[in-house]
C-alpha cells in the first residue's frame, strides 16, 4: 500500500521555493497566524506560472499535525469546486508542513461584513449562495464514493476573488467518510470547532454530521446580515448566534441589521433569507434543513432581491432624465 508521500509526490514542492516566495517566512509576510498553522503570502514560480500563493505552515507542536496534514492534502487534491479554493502543492521537508493554496486577492470575508458599500446586500446575498453551493458539493457530490464535513466553517475561511465570488477554505479539521454514511453521526475524540460557530451538540457531546456544517453556516448568514463578526469581545453581547435568535423570536431583527443594507433589501428577499439562517441554527440538530434544502431558499432570496433592482433602476432613469 503506497503512502501519502508517495500518492501525491507530483504535489510536491521543494522548500527552497516556498523559503524564496514567502521571503524565508518573513513576519511582515503573515496573513493570519492560528492556533493550527500560520498562514503567509507570497509568490511562486510554479510550472512557468507566477502565482500569488497562501503558505500554510502547520504548528511543529500540533500532535496531531501529521494526520492532518495529509487529511487537507487528501481533500484539496479530490475536490474541485469554484467555490473551493485550489490547492497548488505542499512541502514535507526538514520538519516543515506547509500547504500551498491559490491566494485570492480580496482576502477573508470577515474583513468586510461592516462595509455596506463593497458588500452591498445583492453582494452578500451571492455569496451565501455560492457558499451553499460550496458545501453541497462537499458534503455529497453524486460522482465522487465519500463525503466530507469540513466542521470549521466561518466568515474567515471564506476567502473573495475579483468578481467577489466565495470560496470555502481550509480542510485541516474536516472528516472524510463514506458516501453511503453521509446521514450518521461521528464521534470524536476532541470537539473542533471554533468558538461563537460551533454546533452546540457538537460542543456538547463530540458528535458530529453533517448539520454541525449547518449551524456554521447559519452564524456567517447572520454575520452578512448584521454586518458583524460572530464574536465581538469587548461587547456584552458578544456572541452573535443569542443575539441574532432573540431578535428573531421578538421580530426586532432590524434592530441589529446595518440600515445601509436594511434600506436596500426587498421585504420578501429579507423574510426567506432570515428564515433559512434562524433554521439553520435550531437548537434540536434533526430539525436543521439539509444543504439540499437551503440552496434553492438563498437562490431564491437572490431572485426576488434582483427582481426588485430591476424594477427600481427603469424608474430611476425616468426620474432621471425626465
Amino acid at each position: 500500500m503506497s503512502s501519502p508521500k508517495d500518492e501525491f509526490a507530483h504535489l510536491r514542492i521543494p522548500l527552497k521555493s516556498i523559503l524564496y516566495a514567502t521571503n524565508n517566512f518573513a513576519q511582515e509576510n503573515v496573513i493570519c497566524n492560528g492556533t493550527l498553522a500560520k498562514e503567509y503570502k507570497g509568490h511562486l514560480l510554479w510550472s512557468g506560472e507566477l502565482i500569488n500563493i497562501t503558505a500554510r505552515r502547520s504548528n511543529k507542536d500540533r500532535k496531531d499535525g501529521e494526520q492532518q496534514f495529509w487529511m487537507e492534502i487528501s481533500m484539496f487534491s479530490s475536490l474541485k469546486h469554484k467555490n473551493l479554493v485550489s490547492l497548488v502543492g505542499f512541502c514535507d521537508e526538514k520538519d516543515e508542513k506547509v500547504i500551498i493554496i491559490r491566494r485570492e486577492t480580496r482576502g477573508s470575508l470577515n474583513n468586510y461584513l461592516s462595509d455596506p458599500m463593497l458588500l452591498t446586500w445583492v453582494r452578500r446575498l451571492e455569496i451565501s449562495v455560492g457558499l451553499a453551493h460550496a458545501l453541497t458539493y462537499i458534503h455529497f457530490d453524486e460522482p465522487r464514493d465519500f463525503s466530507a464535513i469540513h466542521r470549521r466553517i466561518t466568515s474567515g475561511r471564506v476567502v473573495l476573488n475579483d468578481d467577489w465570488e466565495p470560496k470555502l477554505s481550509d480542510f485541516e479539521s474536516s472528516m472524510k467518510i463514506k458516501a453511503s454514511q453521509r446521514h450518521h453521526s461521528f464521534h470524536t475524540n476532541i470537539a473542533t470547532y471554533v468558538k461563537g460557530y460551533g454546533d452546540p451538540t457538537y460542543i456538547e457531546t463530540k458528535s458530529v454530521n453533517h448539520k454541525s456544517d449547518i449551524y456554521s453556516f447559519g452564524i456567517v448568514l447572520f454575520e452578512l446580515l448584521c454586518g458583524r463578526k460572530a464574536v465581538i469581545d469587548d461587547q456584552d453581547n458578544k456572541y452573535l448566534g443569542p443575539v441574532a435568535i432573540f431578535h428573531y423570536k421578538n421580530k426586532i431583527l432590524n434592530d441589529i441589521v446595518d440600515p445601509n443594507l436594511w434600506k436596500h433589501m426587498d421585504l420578501q428577499s429579507f423574510k426567506l433569507f432570515v428564515e433559512t439562517a434562524h433554521d439553520c441554527l435550531n437548537e434540536e440538530r434533526s430539525q436543521r434543513p439539509s444543504i439540499d434544502e437551503i440552496v434553492p431558499r438563498l437562490e431564491k432570496a437572490l431572485k426576488l432581491q434582483l427582481e426588485r433592482e430591476n424594477a427600481v433602476r427603469p424608474c430611476l432613469l425616468i426620474l432621471i432624465y425626465s
